[in-house]
């Protein structure tokens, strides 16, 4: 697990000092190690570097960039691949030797002897990039999942990618602007959702793509879905397997993918938070004979604390259990560094950088998380509500548009102020003709984007909505819980909690795992009937494919996922550090003053302290603003 960057020139040099400064900038990411190289021929002018955080093969032998020289070929990676041992076999019986224990080599030979059709054999969380000497080009890909992120910047004569946004900015090759496209989509949902983001000329490399740089050209595929648009109502076995057969199929799924990402020469933890997903990992890990060391985070108030059902957890499965004790103070003194460890604004994210901070300071180098199980087995309540607002919005589509904008505008007029009618009222009106799942998770309306934003531009809100087309396109043959299953799995898991906990661990030098989510898993799991999955028990099917179960209390208690209290922070302790930061003077005179209009951040502030916007809203704005003034000035 590491940090790479690079460059790549046709007909221009890579300035002096850039491609080391890139690298160095990743040091949080990968604090065992450090490589660059760099790279020439007759057009092109190619840097790699890579910061390395040691998992496989510790010794100077996985040290990166890594160079094949059979075929002249390098390569700078970012990941795990969890089957490298079979694939090593499967190429030395072609002939093919290795110089190392590391899974990176396996990448860099598998390349070389399958081409880009590599990617069809792996089975792991992966970004990085090869120097292909033979085709003079340069060759980057994302693990279908996207749990690793990739970065690119094209502007000629210049390529660049990088694991952070940030790095890229500190190229100074690109503008220090914000892309409006970006911000509006932050603002719909609390995070940009790739292939945006909040830079100008800075794109995501999406999940299950590859690309090619060659000549100064670039060239983009996919090549994993998680979904297959060839399949009808999203059930690829329903009424050909039987549901317990395919119980027993996700069983022997679950059970590989954990095995295969306990694989590590560095102690692999699990963090145990007591809930379904992190305790089935803990069941699988026991049933294969292993005793997991498990950690949990346990609150002295016990409000807030979980430590009855993880201690449960860990009695039934005799883990090696550790609590790490912390009060309410100590994560709030934990916020602002875990804004400086940001590469991109969130909404989210505080959670897991305090996590991942214990977690690493308790001697735990990679942890096993059960991140993914509510998308893929169906453990949110959005798996109830949304489908049930799919049956309403089509009936209420039959009303003639006037009809809808009049209800629309009379219960907007009557109904209390609040996030959730604002919603409702869009939903009513239906102007954009916005899915349910959308607007559940929207953060700030169009219409109040509107408000906040100096350019009122309509065609920035409809290409937010473009691109929530073309995702709900692909899933539109999916029955009901499957259809939200890919949804969330597509949108906020990806683009938010999977972004969130790559950031925050990998600022702390942990690697995060999770088995969960593996794509031949999530793909199988996908192809199921979605009833399966919601049949009176929670995330039923998970538990059926458990062979040792949890204990009752477990799995019969009510949802409840590691929340801190900021309503009542941002009310107290919080107060004076947020207030200030939202002042209309403090937003017209920052980096976001040519955008925000700053009488109307701080009306979202005010509105916050009346109780007519949850925290959430005016916390992205203070993020927000923090992270531009840190990075854009």
């Amino acid at each position: 697990m590491c940090g790479i960057f690079g460059v790549a020139g046709h007909h221009a040099q890579v300035p002096a000092g850039l491609l080391e400064r890139g690298t160095q900038s990743l040091a949080h990411r990968g604090p065992d190690d450090s490589g660059t190289v760099l790279l020439r021929d007759s057009e092109n002018e190619i840097g790699l570097g890579n910061r390395r955080l040691a998992i496989l093969d510790l010794s100077p032998l996985g040290h990166q960039p890594m160079h094949d020289a059979a075929t002249g070929n390098w390569i700078v990676y970012n990941g795990e691949i969890y089957n490298f041992r079979a694939l090593r076999a499967e190429l030395q019986g072609c002939g093919i030797r290795f110089a190392s224990q590391s899974d990176t080599e396996v990448l860099l030979k598998a390349y070389a002897c399958w081409g880009k059709s590599c990617l069809q054999k792996l089975r792991g969380i992966f970004a990085f990039a090869i120097w292909d000497a033979r085709h003079h080009q340069l060759f980057l890909a994302r693990d279908p999942i996207g749990v690793k992120p990739l970065y690119y910047a094209h502007r000629a004569p210049f390529f660049t990618f990088s694991s952070e946004v940030r790095s890229l900015l500190g190229t100074e090759l690109l503008p220090r602007r914000l892309d409006l496209s970006g911000l509006t989509n932050y603002f719909t949902f609390g995070s940009s959702y790739d292939p945006l983001t909040l830079i100008e000329g800075v794109q995501a490399l999406p999940a299950g793509h590859c690309l090619t740089w060659k000549d100064g050209s670039v060239q983009q595929a996919s090549y994993w879905d998680l979904v297959n648009l060839s399949a009808s109502n999203g059930g690829t076995v329903s009424g050909v397997q039987e549901r317990d057969s395919a119980t027993q199929n996700v069983q022997s799924l679950i059970e590989e993918s954990v095995r295969m990402q306990l694989v590590s020469d560095v102690p692999v933890g699990v963090f145990l938070s007591g809930g379904i997903d992190s305790s089935a990992l803990v069941s699988i890990i026991s049933a294969e004979g292993v005793t997991p060391n498990t950690f949990s985070i346990v609150f002295k108030e016990s409000e807030f604390s979980e430590a009855q059902y993880s201690r449960a957890v860990a009695k039934a499965f005799g883990t090696e259990h550790h609590e790490i004790e912390v009060s309410e103070r100590d994560v709030l003194a934990a916020v602002p560094d875990a804004l400086g460890a940001m590469d991109l604004p969130t909404m989210d994210g505080i959670n897991t950088y305090f996590v991942s901070r214990e977690t690493r300071n308790a001697g735990v180098k990679v942890a096993l998380s059960g991140l993914g199980g509510d998308e893929v087995f169906a453990g949110y309540s959005s798996f109830r509500t949304i489908p049930r607002l799919e049956r309403i919005m089509r009936q209420w589509a039959h009303v003639p548009e006037f009809g809808r904008n009049g209800i629309a505008a009379i219960f907007s007029a009557l109904a209390p102020e609040s996030d959730q009618n604002r919603k409702l009222a869009l939903m009513m009106s239906d102007g954009r003709g916005i899915h349910p799942y959308f607007v559940s998770r929207m953060l700030f309306t169009p219409e109040q984007q509107c408000v906040l934003l100096r350019r009122r531009d309509s065609s920035l809100l409809d290409s937010v909505a473009a691109a929530q087309r073309d995702i709900l396109n692909r899933s539109v043959h999916l029955d009901p819980i499957n259809r939200v299953s890919y949804l969330e799995s597509r949108c906020y898991m990806l683009n938010t909690l999977l972004r969130d906990a790559d950031s925050m661990s990998m600022s702390q030098g942990l690697e995060l795992r999770v088995p969960l989510i593996d794509h031949h898993l999530a793909k199988t799991v996908m192809g199921l009937p979605g009833e399966w999955k919601l049949n009176g028990t929670p995330k039923k099917l998970l538990l059926g494919a458990l062979r040792r179960p949890l204990p009752s209390d477990v799995v019969d208690r009510r949802k409840r996922g590691f929340t801190l209290p900021f309503e009542h922070w941002m009310r107290c302790e919080l107060r004076s550090e947020v207030e200030p930061v939202l002042h209309s003077r403090r937003i017209d005179k920052g980096p976001l003053g040519g955008m925000l209009q700053g009488d109307a951040v701080q009306n979202v502030w005010q509105s916050f302290l009346r109780g007519k916007v949850s925290w959430s809203r005016p916390w992205s704005l203070y993020v927000l603003q923090r992270w531009s003034e840190r990075h854009l000035q």
